[in-house]
């Protein structure tokens, strides 16, 4: 007896099955690309929602994606009263957090850094100025602000003065001023010893 080939051993089995029945391996008899998974998310998802909302997902991406990684749990009717409690909280807690980025970016504001980085004469630098140096540097400061909050497409490579948005929070963005310098040449040992002389 020759051997069936495992696809169209699948299609086989499955047209023996209507579309509303459950095949004997355990899932849908066919696939009718409908969202079958509600799920409740924890965290906002890009794409998908914010915390609190209830949406509907493919079941694959529920099961594998968000179900393992705690960015959802299953719409039960028990989770939706749960979820009721943790949409007041997070009201509040949200309240909190947006005043207090708030505060940060009224004091941010004011806040100029400066670096000084070798360049050449055209006034290129031999490096760049990241979002981890602007971050180290509102450190020094005694600002505590993570770099992902730092929205700087590009890393400095020039000298100049630059404006930085930082992200504190969904609606709070605050604006820092980066100021990029070269440094001072240093005087070349000849000239010195010339000098000397």
């Amino acid at each position: 007896m020759p051997i069936e080939n495992p696809a169209r051993r699948l299609r086989r089995l499955e047209s023996l099955f209507k579309e509303d029945e459950i095949a004997p391996w355990g899932g849908a008899a066919r696939n009718t690309g409908e969202l079958a998974m509600e799920v409740i998310l924890k965290e906002d998802v890009a794409n998908l929602g914010q915390r609190g909302e209830v949406v509907k997902v493919a079941d694959g991406y529920g099961r594998n994606f968000l179900l393992p990684r705690k960015l959802a749990m299953q719409a039960t009717e028990a989770n939706k009263a749960v979820i009721e409690q943790m949409k007041v909280s997070a009201a509040r807690r949200s309240a909190t957090e947006k005043a207090q980025a708030e505060i940060l970016a009224g004091m941010l504001e004011p806040v100029v850094l400066t670096f000084t980085r070798k360049s050449s004469e055209a006034g290129h630098l031999f490096g760049s100025v990241t979002s981890s140096d602007v971050a180290a540097g509102l450190a020094e400061k005694g600002f505590e602000v993570d770099r992902r909050k730092i929205q700087l497409a590009d890393p400095f490579k020039s000298l100049g003065d630059f404006t930085v948005a930082i992200k504190l929070y969904r609606e709070v963005t605050a604006h820092i001023g980066v100021k990029v310098v070269g440094e001072a040449p240093a005087a070349e040992p000849q000239a010195e010893a010339v000098a000397a002389e």
